[in-house]
């Protein structure tokens, strides 16, 4: 018999408080993490219209690890059975959103009702239709407009989860009960800081990883980037080097660094960015509107006269040199990155670590990526990052769903 229904027995009540941890829902979890494991073809091929070969490589495999450890992730936070779920989905990393808010939370949550980004609407439901029949959980992917989802699916549910913008979410969880559960993934800065004994070679690999994961289209890369300035030029040498040898090529190639970005919004708003900071440009600076081919570029300022901190969704290393660790405590104190204040990367400046870890989830001389775990908490203690609200209780800290819901809505006794 599994471990887990001896553990937590499946239960009828949908009012009880027992974690649904049922066998059919334990099984629906096997098959897909082995479809996944075994069949991917399919997949990849759905989620290369969107990302690049070697992210969608990425997010399967991070998928597979997410449901790999769902089942010690329940027993460990021990939610509360609840009725229903409805989130307002990204429009990038398709399979592993679909996992962390929908799958996964099958466990706990009898109903998942999912509204598509408009972006990426298509390819969404062509995935759902492809693993439904894999997992038969109940989740259901709804095509209504935003206002409709939230009238006719969201106000019903009792837990809302919502990834977008600041002042978009505020403004739907101001319309939704207070009783609801409201979750909020936003973005972070995500600033990825070096030290002057720094190992450089190391630390630029990373951030090409990381700056350049589905060609910067994805929230985890660092929208600043600070090196010392008595290293800046040997840096900026090292990084020019590396990104030299980077092959542009289709989302549905495997040897290809990089490829055309799949948001023409984000040309445009980067064509904007390089224009307005020409002058700072130090390596690539092209942008092909035909093909949507945007080069690595490098823009470096220095901290007294910084170029502005702006959410990529490209291949932009915003590199910003500093003098001392001193002057860093006070740029990073500013609200920009205290709101955002989300991951952030270090090599080698200690002192800048133990100052960010009050409010940032930092990694110490690795990418971000490799400290994420989809079955443990993960975001900062910035309020425009991530926060959850429930009845006035307002939470701003890293969040996993179903320690939140454990904490904020009950706990299996």
């Amino acid at each position: 018999m599994n471990r887990l229904n001896d553990a937590f027995p499946a239960v009828d009540n949908v009012a009880t408080a027992t974690p649904i941890l049922e066998a059919d829902r334990l099984d629906a979890i096997d098959r897909l993490r082995d479809y996944l494991r075994s069949e991917r073809t399919a997949v990849l091929d759905i989620l290369t219209e969107t990302a690049t070969f070697q992210a969608a490589e990425a997010e399967i495999q991070a998928s597979e690890r997410a449901l790999s450890g769902a089942a010690d992730e329940v027993i460990n936070n021990r939610p509360k059975t609840l009725n229903h779920l409805a989130a307002f989905m990204p429009s990038n990393v398709l399979l592993y959103s679909y996992v962390l808010y929908a799958v996964v939370p099958s466990l706990y949550i009898r109903k998942i009702s999912l509204r598509p980004s408009s972006y990426v609407k298509e390819p969404m439901e062509r995935l759902h239709r492809l693993l439904a029949p894999r997992h038969r959980l109940p989740i259901d992917v709804v095509n209504h407009e935003q206002k409709v989802f939230v009238e006719r699916v969201a106000r019903d549910a009792d837990v809302v989860v919502f990834t977008g913008t600041f002042g978009n979410s505020e403004k739907l969880r101001k319309s939704l009960p207070r009783e609801q559960l409201f979750v909020f993934f936003g973005q972070g800065v995500n600033p990825f800081i070096v030290g002057p004994k720094a190992d450089f070679d190391k630390a630029i690999r990373d951030l090409i990883q990381v700056r350049l994961f589905n060609s910067g289209q994805d929230c985890m890369g660092p929208d600043a980037i600070f090196v010392p300035r008595t290293h800046s030029t040997l840096f900026l040498e090292r990084l020019q080097l590396a990104l030299e040898k980077l092959k542009f090529g289709s989302r549905k190639h495997a040897d290809a660094d990089y490829g055309p970005l799949f948001y023409g919004s984000a040309v445009d708003e980067i064509s904007k960015y390089l224009l307005e900071n020409e002058q700072r440009i130090v390596h690539g600076g092209a942008v092909r509107y035909s093909t949507r081919h945007v080069e690595p570029t490098v823009i470096f300022s220095s901290l007294h006269n910084r170029a502005d901190i702006v959410e990529f969704f490209g291949p932009i290393f915003n590199v910003i040199a500093y003098d001392t660790p001193e002057d860093l405590v006070r740029e990073l104190s500013l609200d920009i990155y205290t709101e955002r204040a989300l991951g952030a990367s270090v090599y080698a400046v200690p002192e800048i670590e133990e100052f960010l870890r009050k409010r940032h989830m930092v990694s110490v001389d690795c990418t971000l990526f490799d400290i994420e775990d989809g079955n443990t908490p993960f975001g900062g203690y910035g309020r425009m990052a991530n926060y959850a609200w429930r009845n006035g209780d307002l939470r701003i800290e890293p969040i996993l769903l179903s320690r939140t819901i454990a904490r904020m809505v009950g706990q299996r006794p």
